[in-house]
């Protein structure tokens, strides 16, 4: 079949590599379907042995991708259909749209390979140009790392330990070599099947070892996450202001008598991003409500939205805020979103584009940046709201949290891929900074897990309630956590180098 696709050309030729991206993308969360890659990327290598320019390898590369990107991302229609009569035209254009600036990524990853020689070499340039694209992606124009290639491995915490040492770029890395050998190895199949198996084997056995190892000691803190199961649709309506806002309060009130604390033991109960129609930081009557279900030494890290005002009385600005109250319903530290998200926190290129999805009349404004927050003497975290918890090596300050807390609202995106997707990143980021992460969302899975990415609670998605669970331990800092992106980056980069070269030094030699 491999080898039929090769012979493809013409259109048949880009039919064929938009599904093969299609079907890659049935490896990403929540299928997790990972053997498909063994038809896709092969797939994708044999369709450029066929090329017979680089302007035909960069199409098909270009096609790859749009496929891939379309059927993995396809859910972001549904934040559109939350006002179907507004934004319902948009359609069958945003996710093909997005699409498009994505698949270029890919399709000068296939340009790159194209240029190696055919066999190993190409499948060395694919897995290492793809690689640096890929991390290119999560920095360019504000970054957009969602889906990388090494979440096809979030099903479970075992394959995701080798992510403590390269993060989730290297894993993308060996997922592409893996996914590539039956294609290079087309004259030798066993040996190249064989190989992948070994290669397998010693990364379980690495993950193995690794969670294996002691954990260290619970700390002395309970968390308690609140999901409340709000659709998008009600949650800025007025008329469902105070009934949202009492779901979430009769939740932490039910939460926090189900069962005793130990004296000496705080419960942090978190409610997720903008949870609270409120301003909390303002609303003193509001955190009053939250001072009478919260017991003695509790605190609330709540999602709120906050304003500044002018002196006239006008609006200022608005921030997408995490909230810390205390039992007694003062405020104890607020952290401002830096990251925001184009089009949906804020829109670029105001004046130029003729339509505002953003909601209300007013942009989100970015926070300062990323902060560590001991509110009332609770072990310091780093607070992500929603899209920041995506970016690998950007989660921490200079200043090493005890642990990461993520709060979102997946509403946007029902009853399909995106909470899964938005939880692998998250649970992603736990294993390569080596520390416990909490996540809760307004509908979708609010989950913790400890600093191996195990999965120690869990709300599953469209369900309301709480869940409890003591707060693990962080482990020493992982070699991720001290380089980053940079192992992946030179691995990748000395892959793409050895290829080109090989082509190099042939060209040579013929002369």
């Amino acid at each position: 079949m491999l080898t039929r696709l090769s012979r493809l050309s013409g259109r048949k030729a880009l039919f064929a590599a938009f599904g093969l991206g299609a079907l890659g993308a049935l490896a990403l969360p929540p299928l997790h379907l990972v053997p498909l890659l063994l038809l896709a990327v092969p797939g994708l290598l044999a369709l450029l042995d066929g090329a017979g320019s680089a302007r035909r390898a960069a199409l098909i590369g270009f096609a790859w991708g749009w496929g891939h990107h379309v059927a993995g991302l396809y859910w972001i229609s549904h934040a559109l259909l939350t006002d179907p009569w507004r934004w319902g035209w948009l359609v069958p254009i945003a996710v093909p749209g997005l699409a498009l600036p994505l698949a270029l990524y890919i399709a000068l990853a296939a340009l790159a390979a194209w240029m190696a020689r055919p066999g190993w070499p190409r499948w060395l340039a694919l897995a290492g140009a793809w690689t640096l694209l890929e991390v290119l992606r999560g920095l360019l124009f504000t970054g957009f790392p969602w889906n990388a290639m090494g979440s096809v491995w979030a099903f479970h915490a075992l394959p995701l330990q080798p992510a403590a040492w390269v993060g989730v770029h290297g894993l993308s890395l060996i997922t592409m070599l893996l996914a590539g050998l039956p294609w290079p190895g087309r004259r030798a199949p066993g040996r190249a099947f064989a190989g992948g198996a070994l290669a397998l084997l010693a990364l379980g056995g690495l993950g193995a070892a690794r969670l294996a190892q002691p954990a260290p000691a619970d700390r002395d803190v309970t968390l308690m996450l609140v999901q409340g199961n709000i659709q998008q649709e009600a949650k800025w309506r007025e008329d469902q202001r105070w009934p949202i806002f009492r779901r979430y309060l009769d939740l932490t009130r039910q939460g926090a008598a189900a069962a005793p604390l130990e004296p000496g033991r705080p419960l942090v109960v978190i409610w997720p991003e903008t949870a609270s129609p409120f301003l909390l930081p303002q609303d003193e009557a509001a955190r009053g409500y939250v001072a009478q279900v919260l017991p003695p030494g509790g605190v609330l890290l709540a999602g709120s939205v906050r304003a500044e005002w002018r002196a006239d009385g006008t609006l200022a600005r608005v921030f997408n805020s995490l909230s810390a109250v205390d039992a007694s319903g003062a405020l104890r530290g607020v952290y401002d979103k830096a990251h925001l998200v184009p089009f949906g926190e804020y829109m670029p290129l105001r004046g130029l584009i003729p339509i505002r999805v953003v909601q209300g009349g007013v942009d989100f404004s970015a926070g300062p940046g990323l902060v560590a927050l001991a509110p009332a003497g609770l072990p310091a975290f780093s607070p992500l709201i929603c899209y920041e918890v995506i970016f690998p090596g950007a989660v921490t300050p200079a200043e090493r949290p005890a642990w990461l807390l993520n709060v979102t609202n997946d509403a946007w995106f029902g009853f399909s891929a995106g909470p899964y997707q938005h939880l692998a990143a998250a649970r992603l980021r736990a294993v390569e900074e080596g520390l416990p992460l909490a996540r809760a969302a307004q509908t979708g899975i609010s989950a913790i897990f400890n600093a191996r990415g195990e999965v120690i609670a869990w709300i599953g998605l469209g369900e309301a309630g709480t869940a409890r669970a003591p707060l693990p331990a962080a482990l020493p800092p992982t070699i991720f956590a001290r380089t980053g992106n940079l192992g992946a980056t030179l691995a990748a980069f000395l892959m793409l180098s050895v290829a080109l070269l090989n082509r190099l030094s042939t060209m040579w030699r013929s002369i």
